[in-house]
């Protein structure tokens, strides 16, 4: 693969890793999940597993509003906006709080999908993964939940339909829970097709009904496990894409399915994300040259979030 890679993308370099300092910056209070550690066990696992020096390392810049605004409308910007604090924090909903920096965050995060989009479309990078924080596909066109804001892979994916003439692109996500957000945002889009797997009846507690013939998602019971897993991609996934043959593959990557994995009950393991992965990989080099655009979403306990990522990430890069 490394081969091909190298004879396909003799200008491209590296696999992609972006992101920011500023990703670290959002946290809303000691015990919380979604926590700044999480980028720290991904960087740190990558070092141990010998795959960070693979990696081009590229700062996520801010997102612009015009990005922001091709999939969030500005009264939902702005509620954001006015709803910060200036100290503490404020909560959304339930699931979902702000403090001084989750704006700060956000912006780099969403910017960093993006600039992920460019450095793909531009052969600057083969593929790229991108380290960031807040995730992104629980956050609708106009509500945020599921500690999600701006919806990252969605302000990626229509980058690419905008700037880069594409007609086709497909949203891969195999978060634990549902991309309720991403599947708001696109029902019914002739332009995306989305797939993906996630443990149901669970958080966000929908999915199950398809909204939109662009939607092949695949609710999975507690416990399904690996062989549950590969069945859906290869009997519902693959077969999907390729009768929608997508320009550029995204994926909402969550890691929270793992087996070690508080978070759910899906029973993964970090050899499922590898698998996928290569699936996916060998999916693109038929039909997208290529191209893909990883995006962190969850995934909580921080040893098996780190080695889920590195192999995810030990085959973007060739192995």
């Amino acid at each position: 693969m490394l081969t091909w890679l190298k004879q396909q993308f003799p200008s491209a370099g590296l696999t992609a890793f972006i992101t920011h300092p500023d990703c670290m910056l959002h946290n809303v209070g000691e015990g919380h999940p979604e926590a700044p550690e999480r980028l720290v066990a991904i960087r740190d696992q990558l070092v141990a597993s010998q795959l960070y020096d693979e990696l081009h390392e590229v700062e996520a810049p801010d997102v612009t509003p015009e990005q922001l605004e091709r999939v969030h409308p500005p009264h939902y910007l702005a509620m954001l906006e006015a709803s910060a604090p200036a100290a503490g924090t404020h909560r959304i909903d339930p699931d979902t709080a702000m403090m001084q920096h989750t704006l700060r965050a956000a912006r780099r995060a969403a910017g960093g999908a993006v600039k992920a989009v460019d450095m793909v479309c531009q052969r600057l990078a083969p593929n790229a993964f991108c380290s960031i924080r807040p995730p992104g596909h629980h956050a609708e066109s106009a509500a945020s939940m599921g500690f999600c804001f701006y919806n990252n892979v969605a302000v990626a994916a229509t980058h690419a339909l905008s700037e880069y003439g594409l007609e086709r692109v497909a949203i891969i996500d195999f978060d634990v829970h549902h991309g309720n957000g991403t599947e708001e945002i696109f029902q019914n889009d002739p332009r995306v097709m989305m797939v993906s797997i996630f443990q149901h009846p669970f958080f966000p507690y929908c999915g199950d009904n398809p909204v939109g013939q662009n939607m092949h998602n695949v609710p999975m019971k507690a416990g399904s496990g690996s062989m549950a897993f590969r069945e859906a991609v290869e009997h519902i996934w693959l077969p999907n894409l390729e009768a929608f043959q997508p320009q550029m593959l995204f994926i909402s990557a969550g890691f929270d399915a793992h087996r070690e994995d508080e978070m759910g009950s899906m029973a993964l393991t970090e050899s499922d994300y590898e698998w996928v992965t290569r699936q996916l990989m060998q999916f693109s080099f038929r039909f997208c040259e290529g191209r893909i655009v990883s995006v962190l979403e969850g995934g909580y306990d921080l040893s098996s979030l780190g080695r889920s990522v590195a192999a995810h990430i030990k085959v973007l890069s060739g192995g």
